[in-house]
């Protein structure tokens, strides 16, 4: 689930989409389950929404969510799953190098779970934006991978995966504005696809 800027990155992604039916397994991340359990459903952001389990996800508790991909092949199968799940209706998908273009609006969550790149993707810019984008009283959600570099020795290319104090800390934001509900790591039940044990979350709740 990543977003990269510029038409290299579309094309990247795009082919990386095209080698399989399937990249991802399906299933919503564990996280952004744990984190939204329980809330109150209204409109939502999801950022490198992929083929779309997230968003579907959200949608089928009630949400109403725009999916953003840099991959078209990526946003048609995300399309595809939200209407066989039946909530075509309460979904919007969006093609967008984060980079470069940005979904407008304020949402009660921007879920950003994922969003490594060994492309040219400004990610702590994109995450400040993200943050920009969520409502008042509305939450914002991080999560990403820490520790080993799952692309590094493919590509020869250093990938920025750190904690989520790290996160936190480069967003910049005011702390009188936003609250941290979450700030740690979470070591996984079985490794990623990429060998990842330990995931950072960060939740934080705008005030």
């Amino acid at each position: 689930m990543n977003d990269d800027t510029g038409t290299a990155g579309q094309r990247f992604w795009d082919a990386r989409y095209s080698e399989s039916r399937r990249v991802w397994s399906g299933e919503p991340n564990a996280a952004l389950v744990a984190e939204t359990t329980g809330m109150e459903p209204g409109t939502a952001l999801d950022l490198g929404c992929g083929e779309g389990a997230d968003t579907v996800w959200l949608a089928r508790r009630g949400w109403r969510v725009v999916g953003v991909d840099v991959s078209g092949i990526a946003l048609e199968r995300a399309r595809i799953r939200a209407d066989e799940a039946g909530v075509g209706e309460r979904t919007e998908f969006q093609r967008h190098s984060l980079g470069a273009s940005f979904p407008e609006g304020r949402f009660d969550l921007v879920s950003a779970c994922f969003l490594h790149s060994w492309q040219d993707l400004p990610r702590e810019p994109v995450l400040r934006t993200a943050a920009s984008r969520v409502a008042s009283g509305g939450t914002l959600l991080i999560v990403g991978h820490v520790g080993a570099r799952v692309w590094e020795e493919e590509v020869g290319s250093h990938v920025e995966q750190p904690t989520a104090a790290e996160v936190l800390k480069s967003l910049e934001l005011p702390e009188a504005e936003w609250e941290v509900q979450v700030a740690e790591e979470r070591e996984r039940a079985r490794p990623s696809p990429g060998g990842h044990r330990t995931d950072s979350v960060l939740k934080l709740r705008r005030r």
